[in-house]
């Protein structure tokens, strides 16, 4: 049995505070490194290479100092889940470790193991802006959390909580830019609500610009688009204006080069429908 108060100054006030709530004796062991299993509610999913031999450098030189936190698979009784310290586990394998030590969590539940992972990683700054959302999001999703007790429970404002989230919102191409670390949770922010967050993410990338070269190339595009958006002949602004007094609705005139071109009418219901009908 070891020092529990050594154990959950190493683990960080967040873990410490999830093992005392299990109330479980604390107590390190010696298990074969091929009985560990990945957590499923992993939240992180890069991890580094150069950091992850830098660690297995170390472990080769002092063996692995903290613990690896466990609960027991359920999927195989032989067998260990990994609640925290996935990362250590990794470097062990390439450090050609047999055993590594391992604290026994009884009684920790799918939410407590998520809790456990995403707390560990947060407190340590392993997540990408992907990955920590994703992991917030999986609390709200899968375990009725709200913004607010997200926030509570890791330790941040409400704001950083909403902001994470909104990353989620990107494209598909534009958050895997954010988890191979080529954009920063800056640069996303910007891209946060842009009609072509793809394309200047990638222009980003590019011409390597800092988050705030990034906010001046987006207002650039926000100045043409609205330069676009006044810059229709002043005589079809006239003809619209004349059109939509006289009927009551709103109008719209793209007229081309040529001369060609179309006129849209705009209703917001049946009878407004009707009325054009009539005209």
């Amino acid at each position: 049995i070891m020092d529990t108060n050594k154990i959950k100054k190493g683990l960080g006030r967040g873990l410490s505070s999830l093992i005392g709530d299990t109330k479980a004796e604390i107590n390190i062991n010696k298990v074969s490194i091929s009985d560990l299993v990945s957590n499923k509610f992993q939240p992180r999913k890069m991890f580094n290479e150069e950091s992850l031999q830098d660690l297995t450098n170390s472990i080769k030189e002092r063996g692995i100092i903290q613990p690896i936190i466990v609960r027991k698979s359920k999927n195989d009784s032989s067998k260990y889940e990994i609640i925290a310290g996935e990362r250590r586990w990794l470097s062990a394998q390439k450090a050609g470790l047999h055993e590594v030590p391992v604290v026994v969590v009884a009684d920790v539940d799918d939410l407590k193991s998520l809790e456990f992972a995403i707390v560990e990683n947060v407190q340590r700054n392993d997540l990408n802006a992907v990955e920590e959302a994703r992991g917030y999001q999986r609390l709200i999703d899968e375990f009725s959390y709200d913004q607010e007790k997200v926030a509570q429970f890791i330790g941040k404002s409400r704001s950083h909580i909403a902001n994470f989230l909104r990353v989620l919102s990107l494209p598909e191409a534009v958050l895997k830019l954010i988890e191979t670390q080529k954009l920063t949770p800056g640069h996303a922010k910007i891209l946060v609500g842009l009609d072509n967050a793809e394309f200047v993410a990638t222009k980003i990338v590019e011409k390597n610009l800092s988050v705030r070269q990034s906010e001046n190339f987006v207002k650039i595009f926000k100045t043409k688009k609205h330069s676009l958006k006044t810059s229709k002949d002043t005589n079809i602004q006239a003809l619209e204006a004349s059109i939509r007094e006289k009927i009551g609705l709103n109008v719209l005139i793209k007229n081309k080069k040529n001369n060609s071109g179309s006129l849209l009418l705009e209703y917001k219901d049946l009878n407004q429908l009707n009325k054009i009908i009539e005209i």
